[in-house]
């Protein structure tokens, strides 16, 4: 816990925190950031991103055979790059100007789980899986790997568990894709996990345990129970490499995509990326990824609920995961149960702080009216805490930040990161859209 005295001096030496913990809504621009040139030294290379990139390959032929739908992109998970026009129309109405390109990166459509959490959730359950199977020696270089849908590997998997804490969309990554391998899994969840998402998991055949408390009280009990079984592997949001490193490969597969659309980025064409935030661990692994690629002429947001300001109360204090939101009096509850997180990622906000631009908070009324918008303007469903990045470029116009990097934002590429919805029950869809469509009125 931190004292009254030691709040107020934050509060004295960096007074935008007095608006976090009134819950306003506020814009930071991270005076930490580091030029390309100056970067420190990270646990992660190129290299790592790339040899990640590899493994998603092995592995394709496997989501061909386990998940058939697969098939039509020889297993290759990935999605859409959508320009959003309609929805850029709209906003430009209501508000300051969105210049040049507006994009929807659409993780709310990546197969099988619906959300970015099988970016990171995926990779890090295929690695340990080829890892004890390489070991074991059932598994050799040069394999087949649709050989892991056979009974073979279902049988020796079985004999392992994997746990892992989450608020919702992580823990359903990790609970298909390790159901479908053959693992034990046990998933603990949060108080404002979603009742369908429970349902979903326990229908895959998924240990789901509640919790009373937040994230960090499901992580932890976790992380602790897992540990204490030496055939069980925990998957730990706040502190994993192998997440962080799954979710860089979707910088490798977005830099393809603008490509494909001959859209460039350079020092006159800046790309601005706009990443709903919970531990901070799909923004960081995607950040870090697209710095490795554009270096100075990418610029990374996160979003985060003015009631779960978790990476920026992080950032902001220099305390980084040490401190949560709980320590400034910030409730930690918040609809966007995606982003419901009261403590940082401490391996990823480490990276982040030399990386992220800066950080946008946004209340949950927001939430759901830009969610009714864009069903309005594009037909597109995203869940809440998805939407958050809709009106980045809108807020960042707010502040100096183009002049100050002397940034031509009439070249400008905007992208924002949808990371989750598909999943979302017909039942959710109407009562989140009814709830946007009511406060617009």
């Amino acid at each position: 816990m931190y004292s009254k005295n030691k709040i107020d001096s934050f509060i004295k030496e960096i007074p935008l925190l007095k608006d976090i913990m009134n819950l306003k809504p506020v814009v930071w621009l991270n005076p930490n950031r580091k030029p390309s040139s100056e970067m420190p030294s990270f646990p992660i290379k190129k290299e790592d991103m790339d040899a990640a990139e590899q493994l998603w390959k092995r592995f394709a032929p496997f989501f061909v055979n386990a998940f058939p739908t697969t098939a039509k992109t020889n297993g290759v998970l990935e999605s859409p790059l959508m320009e959003i026009q309609n929805m850029k129309s709209l906003l430009n109405q209501e508000n300051t100007k969105i210049e040049a390109h507006y994009f929807l990166k659409c993780d709310n459509a990546l197969p099988i789980a619906g959300s970015i959490k099988a970016r990171g959730g995926f990779f890090e359950v295929l690695h340990y899986a080829e890892k004890l199977a390489l070991k074991a020696g059932i598994l050799k270089k040069g394999d087949n790997y649709a050989d892991f849908t056979t009974d073979k590997y279902k049988t020796f998997f079985n004999k392992y568990k994997i746990g892992v804490g989450s608020t919702g969309n992580l823990g359903l990554s990790i609970g298909i894709i390790s159901a479908k391998l053959g693992f034990q899994v046990t998933v603990y969840v949060s108080a404002d996990a979603k009742i369908w998402k429970k349902d979903l998991l326990r229908s895959k055949g998924v240990e789901v345990i509640e919790f009373n408390g937040d994230f960090s009280e499901a992580i932890l009990a976790g992380r602790q129970k897992t540990n204490a079984d030496p055939m069980a592997y925990f998957v730990d949001d706040e502190n994993s490499y192998e997440l962080f490193l799954g979710y860089t490969v979707g910088a490798l597969r977005l830099a393809k995509q603008l490509e494909e659309a001959n859209i460039k980025v350079d020092a006159e064409h800046p790309l601005f990326v706009y990443s709903p935030c919970g531990v901070g661990g799909s923004p960081g692994g995607t950040a870090f990824g697209l710095k490795q690629i554009y270096g100075d002429n990418v610029h990374c947001f996160f979003v985060e609920p003015t009631h779960s300001p978790a990476v920026l109360t992080g950032l902001v204090t220099g305390e980084m995961s040490n401190i949560s939101v709980q320590d400034i009096g910030v409730d930690n509850k918040t609809e966007a149960d995606g982003l419901a997180v009261g403590r940082p990622s401490n391996f990823a906000t480490s990276v982040s702080s030399h990386l992220v631009s800066g950080i946008y908070t946004i209340e949950d009324e927001q939430l759901f009216i830009l969610l009714a918008k864009l069903m309005d303007t594009e037909k597109i469903f995203l869940e809440p805490s998805a939407t958050a990045g809709l009106i980045g470029p809108q807020r960042i116009a707010t502040t100096n930040y183009a002049e100050k990097n002397n940034l031509n934002m009439q070249n400008a590429t905007h992208i924002v990161w949808a990371t989750g919805g598909d999943l979302v029950p017909s039942f959710e869809r109407e009562e989140f859209y009814k709830r946007g469509s009511e406060a617009l009125v």
